[in-house]
């Protein structure tokens, strides 16, 4: 296993985890449909987040790349959850924000 992607892998499963987290409580939200585009955006992050982590962890040739595209759809999912109150959508749009500068530096 190379020991370079460990950071990247654990801003991904946290971030993963965040986007999880966040999309659970928009849909308790009690205008959800406001929180339609937050939902999508978390879900989309989540899985790509996922992937990513299982790239790196696996070693694979595509895990750069993939990092790029992880760290353009966190920069999204980040800049819809900085836009909502909610404290779920804020610490979303932490994680996400962490999540992007660290697939950003694995992707270069």
């Amino acid at each position: 296993m190379n020991s370079r992607y460990e950071a990247c892998i654990a801003e991904c499963v946290a971030c993963a985890m965040a986007c999880e987290a966040c999309a659970a409580a928009c849909l308790r939200e009690q205008s959800v449909q406001m929180m339609a585009r937050c939902i999508e955006l978390d879900r989309d992050c989540a899985d790509l987040c996922r992937l990513a982590a299982t790239l790196m962890k696996r070693d694979s040739p595509v895990a750069a790349q993939l990092c790029g595209v992880c760290a353009a759809i966190c920069r999204a999912c980040g800049e819809e959850c900085g836009k909502h109150q909610a404290e779920h959508c804020q610490a979303c749009a932490s994680a996400c924000r962490s999540c992007a500068e660290a697939c950003e530096r694995m992707a270069a």
